[in-house]
Order: structure tokens, then C-alpha cells, then sequence
């Protein structure tokens, strides 16, 4: 079964990378430009992982993982952050993220997560 991805970052450069980095090792990619796009989407519900970034305008990255937790989903989540600081990386992984990555991260480092993060997998409740 082909993953399906979906990027959410306020950033369009971050997410036109992260998508063509994902597209050319065979991910099926999604891309959001905020929590509440992806929220309202119909991807939400056949996603095998989420790459994030942690601070965006409106809803934060970590509000948008515990929102999904809140709605019965377990998907998969990375994050990535322009400010990777110990006290948020500390939340996201006790709020069960996968990954958290600083930007710029290596692109090894980003497919190593996702593997991960697809071989755990995560479905709605």
C-alpha cells in the first residue's frame, strides 16, 4: 500500500521541498498550509503520516496533534521546527511524536522518521 503524507507548513518553500523529497522516494504527498486546511480536508482521514511544523499561524503544530488525538486519530507524526528547542521537542515526543527534526534537516533524516513512522502506522478510532 503507498503511504500517503501530508506536509503542513506555513512556509510554501518548506512544504515544495518536503513535497519533491517525498515524491521522489515514492510517498504519495499532501500539502497544507495550516493545521485548520488540513484539519477541514478529506485527507485526514486515509493519512499514514504527518510531517508538521511546530509553529505556524493559527493552530500549532502540537495543538493540531492533540486535536487528532482528541478525534480518535493515531497517526503518525514528525515534526519539524525552525526553533528546536529542548522544552518543545520534550512535548512532542511525550505527545507521541515520531520524529522531531530542525530545519534545515538532512533529507536521510526526514525519510528515516517517516519509515519509521509507517511501519508503526495509525488509524482513526
Amino acid at each position: 500500500m503507498l503511504a500517503i503524507i501530508s506536509v503542513i507548513d506555513d512556509d510554501a518553500s518548506v512544504r515544495a521541498a518536503t513535497d519533491n523529497l517525498l515524491s521522489s522516494h515514492g510517498y504519495s504527498v499532501h500539502t497544507f498550509a495550516s493545521a485548520e486546511e488540513f484539519l477541514q480536508s478529506p485527507r485526514l482521514h486515509d493519512c499514514s503520516c504527518v510531517v508538521a511544523d511546530v509553529q505556524m499561524f493559527g493552530m500549532s503544530g502540537l495543538d493540531l496533534l492533540k486535536q487528532m488525538r482528541t478525534q480518535g486519530y493515531n497517526t503518525p507524526f514528525i515534526f519539524i521546527t525552525a526553533f528546536p528547542e529542548g522544552s518543545v521537542r520534550d512535548r512532542a515526543l511525550k505527545a507521541g511524536a515520531v520524529g522531531f527534526l530542525a530545519k534545515p534537516f538532512a533529507a536521510p533524516d526526514l525519510i528515516k522518521c517517516i519509515e519509521t513512522a509507517v511501519r508503526r502506522g495509525g488509524t482513526a478510532s
